[in-house]
């Protein structure tokens, strides 16, 4: 074989393998490209982002509303865990008021990174879907009026421990009622977790004040 005979054979066999490549090159590169979009789907790459909810949704009302509902739960907590006589009483009122003031930071800090004011546009309960709204008073379901609170702080002894426990109990069923609102209208996890635990934890908690209500009664 002479080396211009094993010259032009090295071409031939160059040729036939860049023309089998060139065959695959391009299936090749569509998978490459399908997996590229899977993982960055997967990772949020090319995903859509997140909307964040708006100044009227269920969810920036729920957290305006309930933030003030659970601060009037937060102030009788703290009357009945001064003034109770009952140390079991006091000890379930701390932890309530603590509880509650916890989750009051955690609702703040949602309508902080959502980018809306701590007030909106809208009337209290406009979103609620039942159309239940703030009463004349101004009070969300289960809230007590200022006369009933006037009348916890002036309360002793075990007047304290019966007005607390009745005032509550009214206060939980209509929280409950709130919380039952927003679940049925969002879809949001850090909103959905944190009601959801609101209502275990209140259902829990009418379930001792009413044992309480029928020691003291």
């Amino acid at each position: 074989m002479t080396v211009a005979t094993e010259v032009e054979d090295r071409a031939e066999e160059d040729f036939a393998v860049r023309s089998r490549f060139a065959a695959y090159r391009a299936p090749l590169l569509a998978l490459a490209a399908v997996a590229i979009f899977v993982l960055g789907y997967g990772a949020g790459v090319f995903s859509p982002p997140v909307r964040t909810p708006g100044d009227t949704s269920a969810e920036a009302g729920f957290a305006r509303d309930m933030s003030r509902h659970h601060a009037q739960a937060v102030e009788m907590a703290m009357i009945a865990y001064a003034d109770s006589p009952t140390p079991e009483i006091r000890q379930m009122a701390y932890d309530m008021a603590l509880t509650q003031q916890n989750q009051i930071g955690q609702m703040q800090r949602w309508l902080q990174e959502w980018r809306l004011m701590p007030t909106g546009s809208q009337p209290g309960m406009a979103w609620m879907p039942d159309g239940v709204q703030v009463g004349a008073d101004g009070l969300m379901p289960g809230m007590a009026t200022n006369e009933q609170i006037a009348q916890l702080r002036e309360a002793k002894g075990s007047g304290v421990d019966r007005i607390f426990l009745e005032l509550m109990v009214n206060h939980h069923l209509g929280g409950i009622h709130m919380i039952d609102g927003v679940l049925d209208q969002s879809n949001r996890d850090e909103v959905v977790e944190l009601a959801g635990a609101m209502k275990r934890n209140q259902q829990k908690e009418i379930t001792l004040l009413r044992k309480y209500q029928q020691k003291t009664s």
